[in-house]
C-alpha cells in the first residue's frame, strides 16, 4: 500500500533536527581603512561551556572507552562469578578490584590513543626516511636500540618485574634473583633479543626470505638450552620464566612500533608490497628473548651460588625493613616514575634519532606530542591499575582455584568438591578463561581479515578466530594442570615444538606467518598480567616453587591449532581442485562419445 506526500513534506523531514543559516552569518562583514584597503580580521577565541564541551568530547571518548571495557568487564565478571558460585568466596577488596579495573580501562583508553597519535608516527616516518640518508648498518642499528626502548615501554613488562615479590629464594634462588637484583638486567637482556629481532625481521622484509628456516635455526639452540637446564635442579626453575618472557614481549608496543618501523624501511627499499610484509616479526620477537633469558641465567648461575643469593637476599630484606621506603618506592608514587621512566626515554631516543640523526622536520608536532602525552598518562594510570586491579584479581582467584579440590589454608571451607569434581571444574575454568580472553583481543580480528585475504576466503576469519582460541583455551588449561599436577614443563614444551616444527615443514609459507605469528596477538596487556598472576596465585597457593609457564603453552596453542586448520583447508582445496577436474573431464568424455 503506497501513499502520496507532498515534497515540501518530504524535505521537511530531511530537514528535522538541524537549523540552516545563512553563510553570511558565520563570516565577519569585511572592513576598509581610509586608503580602501580591507582590515584582517582578528578572530576572537572561542569559548564553550562545560555542556558545549562534553558535547563535543563524548564521541571521541566513548567509542575508545567501550573499545577497552568489552576487553576487561567480561573477563572480570567471569572471575568474579567463578568465585562466588564455584569457588563460594568473595573478595573483601572488591571495591579496590573495582576501582583498579576502571583505572586499566581508563589507562588503556590513553595510551592506546597516544600510542596511534604520537608514537605509530613517529616510527613510520623514521622508518621511511632512515635507508635514503644512511647506510645499512647503521639503519639496523637503530633498529636494534628502539626494539631495546619498545621493551621497557611495554605494559605487560611491570606485572613480570611485579612477579619477583611472590617467589621464594630459599625454593627458587636464580629465579628470585632474576625478579629482583636482576630485573633491570633481566628487560634490558629482553630488549635486546627483541631488538636483534627487530633487526632480522628487517632483513626479511627487505629480502624476502622466508620465514621457516628463521624458525627452524631459532628452535634449535632454543630447544636445546630448554633441555640442558631441566638437567639443572636450579636451572630448572627459571624455565618457565624464559618463555613467559617471549610472550610478555609481543604486546601493544612492541609489535605496532617495530613493525611500522620495519615496513618503512622494506618499502624505501622498493620490496614493502611482498606478501612478507607485516609478517614474521612478531614470531622472532617471542622466540629470541626465551634464549637472551636462558643465557642470562646461564651467567648468574656461573657468577653466583645460590647460598650467596639466599644470604644477600636475608640481608637486603633487614635493611629494607628499617628503613623507611621513598615516595618513589611505594605506591602510587612507584607506579606513576615506571610509567614515566617506561615511555619518556622511548620518545627522546626517537625525537634524537629525527632530529639529529636524519635532520628532519616534524610534522603535525602538536598532534605528536598530544599523544606522548596520553601515552604517559595512560601509562602511569594503567600501572595503577595493574596493582590494585588486574595483578590484586588474579592473585586472589589463584589462591581460591586449588581450594576447589584441596584443603588449602586460611579458607575454611575447603577442599569445597571432591578431588576430581574439584579438578574438572578448575580445568573447565582455564579453558573458558583462555578462549574468552582471547575472542576479547582486538589484534586477533585483524589477523583474521589478513588470513581471509591471503586464502581467498578458504580460511575465513571465523575459523581463525576459533582456531587461535581452541589453541588458547587448551594451553592455558594445560598450564593449571602443569601447576596442580606438578608437572616438569620440559615435558609440555619441548613436544609441543617439535609438533610444531613438523607441522612447519608441511604447511605453506602463508599458513607458518599467520600460525606463528598469531601467538603474538594471545598475550595482549590484559591476558598477561592477568594469567601471570593467576598462575602465581595457584603456585603459592600449592605450595610449589613458582606459578610460571601457563603464558607460554597458551602461546604454543595457537600455533598448532592454526597450521592443523590451515592443512585441513589446504586438503579441501585440493579436494575441491580435484572435484572439478574430474567433472571436467566426465564432460569432456560425454562429448567425444556423443561426436561419435
Amino acid at each position: 500500500m503506497s501513499s502520496n506526500y507532498r515534497f515540501e513534506d518530504y524535505q521537511s523531514k530531511l530537514r528535522a533536527g538541524r537549523n540552516e543559516i545563512s553563510s553570511n552569518r558565520l563570516f565577519p562583514k569585511l572592513k576598509t581603512n581610509a586608503q580602501g584597503l580591507a582590515i584582517p580580521h582578528i578572530q576572537p577565541r572561542v569559548k564553550l561551556v562545560p555542556a558545549e564541551i562534553y558535547r563535543l568530547i563524548r564521541p571521541y571518548v566513548s567509542v575508545r572507552f567501550m573499545t577497552q571495557i568489552k576487553a576487561v568487564v567480561p573477563l572480570a565478571i567471569y572471575l568474579i562469578l567463578f568465585q562466588i558460585l564455584i569457588l563460594r568466596q568473595l573478595e573483601a577488596d572488591y571495591w579496590v578490584i573495582s576501582g583498579g579495573l576502571f583505572a586499566v580501562i581508563v589507562g588503556l583508553m590513553f595510551f592506546m590513543e597516544g600510542l596511534k597519535l604520537g608514537l605509530m608516527p613517529f616510527g613510520t616516518a623514521i622508518g621511511s626516511k632512515l635507508p635514503r640518508k644512511l647506510p645499512l648498518p647503521f639503519v639496523l642499528l637503530i633498529t636494534a636500540l628502539l626494539g631495546i626502548g619498545v621493551t621497557f615501554a611495554e605494559p605487560a613488562i611491570s606485572a613480570l618485574k611485579a612477579a619477583g615479590q611472590n617467589v621464594s629464594v630459599e625454593q627458587a634462588p636464580y629465579l628470585f634473583t632474576l625478579l629482583n637484583d636482576w630485573s633491570d638486567v633481566l628487560v634490558l637482556v629482553v630488549g635486546a633479543s627483541v631488538g636483534l629481532a627487530a633487526v632480522l625481521g628487517t632483513l626479511r622484509f627487505i629480502y624476502g626470505w622466508s620465514l621457516k628456516p628463521l624458525i627452524y635455526t631459532t628452535l634449535v639452540p632454543l630447544l636445546a638450552l630448554t633441555v640442558f637446564a631441566s638437567m639443572d635442579p636450579e636451572l630448572q626453575k627459571v624455565i618457565g620464566l624464559a618463555w613467559d618472557c617471549g610472550a610478555v614481549t609481543t604486546g601493544p608496543v612492541t609489535v605496532p612500533l617495530v613493525l611500522s618501523l620495519g615496513i618503512g624501511i622494506a618499502a624505501s627499499a622498493g620490496k614493502g608490497d611482498s606478501e612478507l610484509s607485516g609478517f614474521g616479526i612478531v614470531t622472532l620477537a617471542s622466540l629470541f628473548p626465551i634464549i637472551g633469558v636462558f643465557l642470562l641465567a646461564l651467567y648468574v648461575s656461573t657468577s653466583l651460588s645460590p647460598a650467596e643469593i639466599i644470604a644477600a637476599a636475608k640481608v637486603a630484606s633487614g635493611v629494607v625493613q628499617t628503613m623507611t621506603p621513598a615516595w618513589y618506592e611505594s605506591s602510587p608514587g612507584k607506579e606513576i616514575v615506571l610509567g614515566v621512566r617506561a615511555i619518556l626515554p622511548l620518545v627522546l631516543f626517537l625525537f634524537f634519532v629525527f632530529k639529529v640523526v636524519l635532520k628532519a622536520k616534524l610534522q603535525n608536532r602538536g598532534e605528536i606530542i598530544y599523544g606522548v602525552v596520553l601515552t604517559i598518562i595512560g601509562m602511569c594510570i594503567f600501572n595503577l591499575g595493574l596493582t590494585y586491579g588486574l595483578s590484586n584479581l588474579g592473585n586472589h582467584v589463584g589462591k581460591l582455584v586449588p581450594a576447589a579440590f584441596l584443603e588449602v589454608p586460611g579458607i575454611e571451607i575447603s577442599p569445597i568438591y571432591i578431588f576430581i569434581v574439584g579438578e574438572t571444574l578448575v580445568l573447565l575454568f582455564a579453558w573458558a578463561l583462555g578462549y574468552g580472553a582471547t575472542m576479547a583481543e582486538p589484534a586477533l580480528n585483524a589477523l583474521g581479515e589478513t588470513t581471509e585475504n591471503l586464502t581467498n576466503g578458504v580460511f575465513k576469519k571465523s575459523m581463525l578466530l576459533k582456531a587461535v582460541s581452541l589453541g588458547v583455551a587448551v594451553g592455558i588449561s594445560t598450564g593449571v594442570a602443569k601447576l596442580v599436577f606438578d608437572l616438569p614443563l620440559v615435558w609440555l614444551l619441548v613436544p609441543s615444538y617439535l609438533l610444531a616444527t613438523v607441522l612447519t615443514y608441511f604447511s605453506t609459507e602463508q599458513f607458518v606467518n599467520v600460525a606463528w605469528d598469531s601467538a603474538g596477538v594471545t598475550t595482549g596487556p590484559i591476558t598477561v598480567p592477568l594469567v601471570l598472576a593467576m598462575g602465581l596465585g595457584i603456585g603459592g597457593a600449592m605450595n610449589a616453587v613458582e606459578g610460571f609457564g601457563i603464558l607460554c603453552l597458551a602461546s604454543i596453542g595457537p600455533i598448532i591449532s592454526v597450521m592443523v586448520m590451515g592443512l585441513w583447508a589446504r586438503y579441501q582445496i585440493q579436494k575441491q581442485t580435484m572435484a572439478s577436474i574430474n567433472i571436467i573431464s566426465e564432460s569432456q568424455e560425454q562429448e567425444g562419445q556423443a561426436t561419435l
